[in-house]
């Protein structure tokens, strides 16, 4: 391949990711749910008719990206893309062939160029409601959790399939915001199926498999001269979360070796009898996310840039669920991950390893109205799910972020936009002072956060929080984040995981963790210490406590 080739070749690679990303966009801009339109809790991606993403758009999560990868092979081992037809749209929320858990769609959907097949769009969304449970912990398969789909075809030739979305409308709590969904997957698929063409026909491409070898080629030949800078050897970490029964331990053994990095989780604990179990594909998504921001960061995210990372999960490990283990808020583990394959690379490459940050996201699922209260209920039934973050570890060279999302990548949701569709108000949503590890770069602050009912009434939680019985640590010297905390606000606690009613009068309260610092925090710039205590985020006494200021 000549230099005009390349840069040809290049050209084209960039515009796939400007595909996908208007198809991201377009899901943004249609969906009804507000864990789409306003958090961004989404993938989309491209792919060849092997089932190997070739791009993804920038918007989106490493948990929705990377374990998508994975399920469009499962799409065409029941669909296979000779059968394939234009106008169809495949879809599923199988935990075990999707993104891990109920609540996430997967939509598959072909594209066409001349009466052709040239390639596949897929997408993934978290909707708020698919019956069951709810959002939540609290069931004991996954049968309880709510509505199981296989891998269907929700359109047919362009021709919606309405026994299936009979039976979508009839088994949610929110049925008029999961179909809009469903309609909004479809369609953004079908504007990337249709930029793709308008590409092919501007570039006379008979078929994406030459770009594709490209893509896949140059990904995979950069990420492993990444991998054979990394000093060789096997690197052990340890990370805890606070479990629902009982305290659960994730450990990893990291290899790298000159073509590939191999984790094996030897010792992490067995499963639950409740919803923190998490499939693996969904470990491999946020396992191999953590090794990439650290190795190759620079590197796109595609098929063969992954490729090169391997995992290890024992079968029984909560890192490994089977059917029909319940998994429903399998993010509170899995999003641990990044922060435990960090663990072991800071024993490689120290100067590239962020500290410990609040990792898994603290999202409060609320409802109300009859199906909580009954014939005393003073609300209509609602169902609202609102995604917030506490502070991520401290970097290098840099203080972390405070109530940033990593390393899910979701947007903070507004509080006006969650009281525009729920008749909840936010009585607190602001940072949370003497929250952040100290270092000489430190952690990033939490938030507390307030919650009642409109006019005092009564409703419930879901709760699905972590981190407050094992709060995020520091690196080299630097200090721990602040826990966690749950309760009401007349400072009492409520379990951190699990269904409970906020009696009428009472509000929820969270305090939310901060990130752990870097480094000896004597060691600060004294300058930045002052900022913070005239901002208000650390108090006079820790300034003196611990930076000695």
């Amino acid at each position: 391949m000549n230099a005009l080739e390349k840069i040809q070749r290049q050209i084209q690679w960039n515009r796939l990711v400007a595909v996908v990303e208007e198809q991201a966009q377009i899901m943004i801009r249609t969906a009804f749910s507000t864990t789409v339109r306003e958090a961004g809790d989404l993938s989309a991606g491209i792919f060849d008719l092997q089932g190997r993403m070739l791009a993804q758009a920038v918007t989106g999560t490493p948990g929705h990206v990377n374990s998508m990868m994975e399920s469009v092979g499962h799409f065409l081992a029941k669909f296979p893309a000779a059968s394939m037809k234009p106008g169809d749209h495949y879809i599923t929320n199988d935990p075990w062939l999707g993104t891990g858990h109920l609540h996430d769609l997967t939509v598959v959907t072909p594209a066409f160029r001349n009466g052709a097949i040239v390639g596949l769009f897929a997408n993934t969304a978290h909707v708020i409601d698919v019956g069951g449970l709810g959002m939540g912990p609290e069931g004991r398969s996954v049968f309880e959790e709510g509505l199981y789909i296989p891998i269907v075809k929700c359109f047919e030739e362009g021709r919606p399939n309405e026994t299936f979305f009979d039976f979508v409308r009839m088994g949610s709590r929110t049925p008029v915001e999961l179909e809009g969904d469903i309609y909004s997957l479809c369609a953004c698929n079908d504007a990337g199926a249709k930029r793709l063409v308008e590409m092919m026909d501007e570039y006379g491409m008979e078929s994406i498999d030459p770009l594709a070898s490209y893509i896949f080629d140059a990904s995979l030949s950069a990420t492993l001269e990444e991998i054979r800078k990394l000093p060789k050897g096997t690197y052990r970490g340890t990370i805890k979360s606070d479990g629902y029964e009982s305290e659960v331990t994730l450990k990893a053994a990291m290899t790298i070796k000159d073509d590939e990095i191999v984790v094996d989780y030897a010792g992490t604990s067995g499963l639950s009898g409740r919803g923190i179990n998490v499939p693996a594909a969904y470990c491999r998504a946020y396992a191999c996310f953590g090794i990439k921001c650290v190795v190759a960061p620079e590197i796109p995210n595609n098929w063969a840039s992954l490729a090169p990372f391997r995992m290890e999960i024992p079968e029984g490990c909560i890192l490994n669920a089977p059917r029909p283990y319940p998994v429903s808020v399998r993010h509170v583990v899995g999003q641990l991950l990044p922060d435990l394959m960090m663990g072991c690379l800071h024993q490689a490459v120290p100067d590239r390893v962020n500290a410990e940050g609040s990792s898994a996201l603290w999202n409060p699922p609320l409802r109300g109205g009859a199906q909580v209260s009954g014939a005393a209920a003073e609300l209509p039934d609602f169902e609202i799910i609102t995604f917030n973050s506490g502070g991520t570890g401290a970097r290098p060279t840099k203080d972390g972020l405070d109530g940033t999302a990593f390393p899910s990548g979701v947007r903070t949701m507004p509080v006006e936009a969650t009281e525009n569709v729920a008749p909840v108000i936010f009585w607190q949503n602001q940072i949370r002072p003497d929250s952040a590890g100290a270092g000489r770069t430190r952690g990033g602050f939490g938030k507390v956060m307030e919650i009642g009912a409109k006019g005092e009434a009564e409703f419930a939680v879901n709760a699905i929080f972590d981190r407050v019985a094992n709060a995020p640590k520091g690196r080299e010297g630097g200090g721990d984040g602040a826990s966690g905390w749950v309760g009401l606000n007349d400072g009492s606690t409520i379990r951190t995981k699990g269904y409970q009613v906020i009696p009428k009068g009472k509000r929820l309260l969270l305090k939310l963790p901060g990130g752990g610092g870097m480094g000896d925090a004597r060691a600060r710039d004294r300058a930045l210490v002052e900022r913070d205590v005239a901002d208000g985020l650390v108090s006079p006494d820790q300034a003196r406590a611990l930076y000695g200021a």
